[in-house]
């Protein structure tokens, strides 16, 4: 087994500082993609059931690029991936702009890919966080990143919002174009921040991914964290025009999904001292019930205060949901093993993403808000059951979590 390099304590510090900017950047990226894609798409798709079409390939660019990625990163170290990820995010805003102007549907469907692509890579920096640092501070360090995309929720939909109508011929044209501009931004940033991985990790196979994938909970963890994704993604996929059916003003919508994105990083600047306190599946386990309580408010009417609470309850609950599997997820790898199983991890979870991303639109045109709500419940049950299972194994001294 290698051992990794520990980082010094002002190491420490400004990666999480870079990695948290950059989280904030990044995640603005998506937020604009999310709360412009399926309007974009109604307006320019052959049918309106395809309106989702472009936030489904913004899923399909993350997992069709997360096991390439980080075989890349095991190759080349996380840095090199950084700067492909941001060159695809600039790609992104800039083909996006094209596809508004022209009217083209399959360029603004190739624009959602290279989105998910960057998008990938920034999921990334929250395991980045906890490279050369102790045990103890791993999961402070990575929800400190995770927290640091609060600032998501303000600068995206402060993109669309200012931006969606300068060019009135071609609404959000210019939105992309500042899109493709922060991406650049990010590309700096990262450029200093401290790699931990020493080139002997880098080459180490390290143990067989079967062996890793048969410890007892992991599983589980990999699943829960599916989930927990899986549903924000097929509520948000469809909230923004949902809201636009119910007559909901575009800017309500964008101030609806800036509160969604704050609330799903900005409880990461404590949710690292929850899962030192009471366990991280505990916190999962957190994050389901909270995931429940927005589908119940969504399901108690469609007008804009019901929308509203119910992105930020589903922001709250996967913050709990995905940081709490994220962070058990690093007590299963060695150092050298650390890329192949985060690429693993993320490549499920984004698989299962897919279902749910081009399903929420189907059932949103086909029966209805109510309809995407009552459908989210099935994944978050089977879930929470799978942890109750998991404690109860424990329990007999099976060893699950």
């Amino acid at each position: 087994m290698i051992a990794e390099h520990t980082l010094s304590v002002a190491e420490q510090k400004n990666n999480i500082f870079r990695l948290s900017a950059c989280q904030a950047l990044a995640g603005a990226n998506a937020v604009v993609f999310y709360a412009t894609g399926a309007i974009v798409g109604n307006d320019i798709a052959p049918s309106p059931t395809l309106a989702t079409l472009p936030v489904t390939m913004f899923v399909l660019g993350m997992a069709a690029c997360i096991l390439p990625l980080g075989a890349l990163a095991k190759k080349r170290g996380r840095k090199t991936v950084f700067m492909v990820g941001t060159g695809a995010g600039v790609l992104t805003g800039l083909v996006a702009a094209l596809a508004v102007v022209i009217s083209s549907f399959l360029l603004f469907c190739l624009a959602g890919f290279l989105g998910g692509a960057y998008a990938a890579v920034a999921l990334s920096f929250r395991f980045a966080a906890t490279d050369g640092v102790n045990p103890e501070r791993r999961a402070r360090a990575l929800s400190l990143v995770m927290g640091g995309g609060v600032l998501a929720g303000v600068i995206g939909p402060m993109l669309v919002t200012t931006t969606m109508n300068l060019w009135p011929t071609h609404p959000f044209a210019v939105t992309f174009i500042a899109q493709a501009c922060v991406a650049a931004i990010a590309a700096v940033i990262l450029k200093g921040v401290t790699p931990a991985e020493p080139p002997v990790a880098i080459q180490s196979k390290g143990r067989p991914l079967r062996d890793i994938v048969r410890q007892p909970g992991f599983t589980l963890t990999v699943f829960c964290g599916a989930v927990t994704y899986m549903v924000m993604n097929f509520l948000m996929t469809a909230a923004p025009l949902s809201m636009h059916m119910h007559a909901i003003s575009q800017q309500a919508s964008n101030l609806g999904i800036q509160w969604h994105v704050i609330a799903m990083y900005g409880p990461g600047f404590f949710t690292g001292r929850l899962i030192n306190r009471f366990g991280s599946m505990r916190v999962t386990a957190a994050g389901l019930v909270i995931t429940v309580a927005s589908v119940a408010a969504g399901l108690s009417g469609t007008d804009i205060f019901h929308h509203w609470l119910s992105l930020i309850l589903l922001g709250i609950g996967w913050n709990f949901g995905f940081t709490g599997a994220s962070a058990k997820i690093v007590e299963y790898h060695r150092a050298e093993e650390k890329t192949q199983v985060q690429s693993l991890n993320d490549f499920v979870v984004f698989g299962v993403m897919l279902l749910g991303s081009f399903s929420s639109g189907a059932l949103l045109n086909l029966y209805g808000w109510n309809a995407v709500l009552w459908g989210s419940l099935i994944p978050v049950g089977l879930a929470f059951v799978s942890i109750i299972k998991g404690w109860h194994a424990h329990s007999q001294g099976k060893g699950v979590l």
